[in-house]
């Protein structure tokens, strides 16, 4: 028989353009959009082959994981890499890429996260902006961790390349992603002979095809549940309010950190103001042993161990989209203090009250 969800008209190019409005408004960008039919690490991937090539210098700000696997895209389409690595427990300062900046003047690609949900640090992106855009450089910023649990300004903070994707903040999913292009990126990327062309990776066929041909007509089928995904979740981000969204975050993530704390467990992320608010990393002795223990007790908690090596000593308590809030950081902290062996209610109440300072509904 039929079902509500398989049986679907198909996706106009008038709504997917208007998927593609929304996506502008909630970067604040009149930048092009492109949606990509796909994980984030795909348009990720499509914007580094499209704009570095042989005799470009990349800086590279690694604060993560991602970065690392930045760097070697960078390295395969020939560029020359200039690493700036700080640890996975801090953020990177502008006067570090300032610095890195005036040191090799030839560098005309900048690649960054915002935030690492991996590790759990947030980086400076205005202020870090700013001395990319003194220097000149093109502005890569992988921002799918951040949309929707932190502000972000693409044009303001002067960001070419801004890659999201639905399955963080904005609660959605994986499938689908998105990325803001300046005039600048356009034209880096036609004047690359390497760019990616007739290819799933293309964003100057996505050019050509279907902003330069007015929006008229959709390239090929979008994949459809993705996309009515994203629009829900744009909706509903429209609804709530998106100052109220980012609210929401950083209480979670301050209510996190002080019940972490009142269990006598210290964040991975030492200064408060570093620490992402889409996940509040902690460090434990045998972290994944404690986790194993915490989804003993509460298997719907979102709790993880670091990946890697970082399992050993990090435990990862995931709060966005709709676990960014009070009953899912009580959840966690419950779970984590069963695990412990440690009575929960110093934990809860410093968590509430972290809560209710945030001002979070």
């Amino acid at each position: 028989m039929p079902h509500p969800l398989l049986d679907l008209p198909p996706l106009t190019a008038g709504r997917f353009a208007s998927i593609e409005r929304g996506v502008a408004e909630l970067l604040s960008t009149r930048q092009d959009v492109v949606i990509t039919q796909g994980e984030a690490l795909l348009p990720l991937e499509a914007c580094i082959r499209s704009g570095a090539r042989p005799g470009s210098t990349a800086l590279n700000v690694v604060t993560g994981p991602y970065g690392t696997t930045f760097g070697n895209w960078l390295r395969d389409c020939g560029a020359s890499v200039v690493d700036l690595e700080v640890p996975f427990d801090t953020a990177v300062t502008a006067e570090r890429v300032a610095g890195t900046l005036a040191a090799h003047p030839e560098i005309d690609f900048v690649s960054l996260v915002h935030a690492e949900a991996a590790t759990g640090n947030t980086n400076p992106v205005a202020e870090i902006g700013e001395a990319v855009r003194e220097h000149g450089a093109l502005f890569m910023l992988d921002a799918v961790a951040s949309v929707g649990a932190e502000p972000l300004l693409v044009d303001a903070w002067g960001v070419d390349l801004c890659v999201i994707g639905a399955q963080k903040a904005m609660g959605g999913p994986a499938g689908v992603s998105a990325v803001s292009v300046s005039d600048r990126a356009w034209a880096r990327f036609a004047g690359n002979p390497a760019a990616p062309r007739r290819s799933y990776l293309s964003l100057l066929d996505w050019k050509e095809r279907w902003i330069d041909a007015g929006r008229a007509a959709l390239p090929h089928a979008p994949a459809q549940l993705e996309m009515l995904a994203l629009e829900a979740c744009l909706d509903r981000i429209a609804e709530e309010g998106l100052p109220s969204v980012t609210a929401r975050h950083a209480a979670a993530a301050a209510a996190t950190r002080a019940g972490a704390v009142a269990l006598g467990l210290a964040p991975y992320v030492g200064r408060a103001a570093e620490a992402a608010p889409v996940a509040t990393t902690l460090r434990a002795e045998e972290a994944s042993l404690v986790v194993a223990k915490a989804l003993a007790a509460d298997p719907a908690a979102p709790l993880a161990a670091g990946g890697g090596a970082l399992a050993r000593e990090m435990i990862r308590v995931n709060h966005y989209g709709p676990a960014a809030s009070l009953p899912v950081v009580r959840a966690s902290l419950t779970a984590l203090a069963a695990a412990l062996g440690a009575p929960p209610e110093a934990a809860l109440a410093a968590a509430e009250s972290a809560w209710e300072a945030g001002g979070a509904r």
